[in-house]
């Protein structure tokens, strides 16, 4: 079949309107291996077919694509890149979407070769065309565009081509499309900026990651909302946390977080204020962060007594991440019946919020009461007793009733509470003498679908592995959940059948 490839080529070249060519074409190059395509590359003229998608035909121009997709994905990014840059640059200006997607793929493949990037690299018009793509309204297109020009400036002549050159003009003339486009373009910067700090300084000299900046800290209230997140994003790295200190930027995010009160529109940033700190403390130390940025923890615990199920849901997730390390759990401990309070608050929730809040209620909970083995120091263990007995009048009642609902992700969430506690010998002594808590733990029957079953059997796992749970569940006991553990999440017991003599 890959022997009519190049006939049928020829045949399209020769017509003005070659539609039933194409077909054809396309048929036979769906049965063709990969293989025998790049073996008969060097017998093929593409020109033509590039040559069809400026004509103003739509199946043409959607023939003519899945048939380049495939003749292409058989080409060598090498030869690609030495014989199509005029195709791939009249591609990515093309005014249908699917071209510009079909050729930015292409240019992937040859910025991902090492062999071939440089010629990219050395082609200032071609990526002068992947910069303007990023300004188009489809956002496929934007995304691999920003995708192409990130992995570009990966190398040191990537980042000369971009930032030493007309290209930085270009990008700061897309960026005056509109908003939305703007964005992405700190997008882009912000990921080139977060792969080094030689990366970081390319983008900071441009003046783009100073913009952002200004956007961040400044009066328009969506802005701010928006550019958080991006700002977070280069707070992940250590190189970006130290430049963001250095700039006075912690400081001033800080700042807003402390005139936040007598802002009507201030629960618009808020969230994602939050949520850079909680990141913050995660990232480097909860004890240094907190302790510098006090605003930061009243400020989490406020929200927990908001009427807004986002700003309650933005704290409960920021709680649980802070209490998820040793250190961060500390740091709550010490602030005392502010955080017991703010505790009963989050049993509220996970009793009477929406299912999605409810869950990530649980899940905070499960983050904050896990303990590894190794540190099941007497202090530690207190701790998360005490927190256990505050997060609600009968904590292990209204677990267990939640996991009696008939809603997977809410079973598996009050699962997941029960398995963080489970190496724990105070809450293996409340499970053991709460009445037929153990039954419904052996108790298969319970749990119905995949989730909520792998969700049980993490927790007789968590049981059956602790090195407590004999002497305190008992040894009859501490072998009928080693027996479920080895039989796996979903054992089915064997309906047994009696021989009737004289049956049938």
């Amino acid at each position: 079949m890959a022997a009519q490839v190049p006939g049928l080529l020829r045949e399209v070249s020769r017509l003005e309107a070659p539609l039933e060519e194409l077909r054809a074409l396309h048929s036979v190059l769906q049965t063709v291996p990969l293989s025998e395509l790049r073996e008969q590359m060097a017998e093929m003229s593409l020109g033509p077919l590039f040559s069809l998608l400026n004509q103003n035909h739509r199946e043409q121009t959607t023939l003519c694509v899945s048939i380049l997709e495939r003749l292409l994905q058989a080409m060598e990014p090498v030869h690609m890149a030495r014989n199509l840059q005029v195709d791939l640059q009249r591609g990515l200006g093309h005014p249908d979407d699917s071209v510009k997607i079909l050729t930015l793929s292409q240019v992937r493949r040859i910025i991902e070769n090492s062999e071939a990037v440089t010629e990219i690299v050395n082609n200032p018009e071609l990526l002068k065309q992947i910069v303007y793509c990023i300004g188009g309204e489809n956002l496929s297109v934007a995304k691999v565009a920003i995708r192409s020009l990130s992995r570009i400036s990966l190398t040191q002549a990537g980042l000369e081509a971009l930032f030493e050159s007309n290209l930085l003009d270009d990008l700061k003339n897309v960026m005056k499309t509109n908003d939305v486009v703007r964005y992405r373009v700190y997008e882009l910067i912000v990921g080139i900026s977060s792969v080094s700090p030689e990366s970081l300084n390319y983008c900071t000299t441009s003046g783009l990651v100073t913009q952002l900046l200004q956007e961040l800290t400044g009066e328009d209230v969506l802005v701010r909302a928006t550019c958080v997140e991006m700002v977070t994003s280069l707070a992940h790295t250590y190189h970006g946390r130290q430049y963001l200190a250095q700039e006075g930027v912690i400081d001033q995010i800080s700042n807003i977080i402390v005139g936040a009160d007598s802002d009507p529109f201030s629960s618009f940033y808020l969230p994602g204020f939050v949520k850079f700190f909680g990141n913050l403390a995660v990232l480097d130390s909860p004890q240094q962060i907190c302790e510098r940025y006090p605003v930061f923890m009243e400020k989490v615990f406020e929200m927990t007594e908001s009427q807004d199920p986002t700003m309650i849901g933005v704290a409960v997730d920021t709680i649980g991440i802070l209490g998820s390390s040793v250190e961060g759990k500390q740091v709550l401990q010490k602030t005392g019946t502010r955080f017991e309070h703010t505790l009963m608050k989050i049993g509220h929730q996970a009793k009477n919020a929406s299912t999605e809040l409810k869950i990530r209620c649980l899940d905070a909970v499960s983050s904050l009461l896990y303990l590894p083995p190794e540190q099941h120091t007497d202090d530690l263990l207190r701790m998360t007793e005490s927190w256990f007995s505050s997060f609600s009048h009968n904590s292990l009642e209204l677990l267990r009733g939640i996991s009696n609902q008939p809603f997977p992700e809410l079973r598996c969430a009050a699962l997941k509470v029960f398995t963080a506690i489970a190496n724990q010998p105070w809450a293996q002594k409340l499970m053991f003498h709460s009445p037929g808590f153990l039954e419904y733990i052996v108790d298969r029957s319970v749990e119905r679908d995949k989730a909520s079953k792998d969700a049980k059997y993490q927790l007789v796992k968590a049981l059956a592995n602790s090195k407590t749970i004999a002497e305190i569940f008992g040894n009859p006991n501490y072998l009928r959940l080693r027996t479920y553990l080895s039989e796996g999440p979903y054992y089915v017991k064997p309906v047994s059948t009696t021989a009737v003599e004289g049956a049938e």
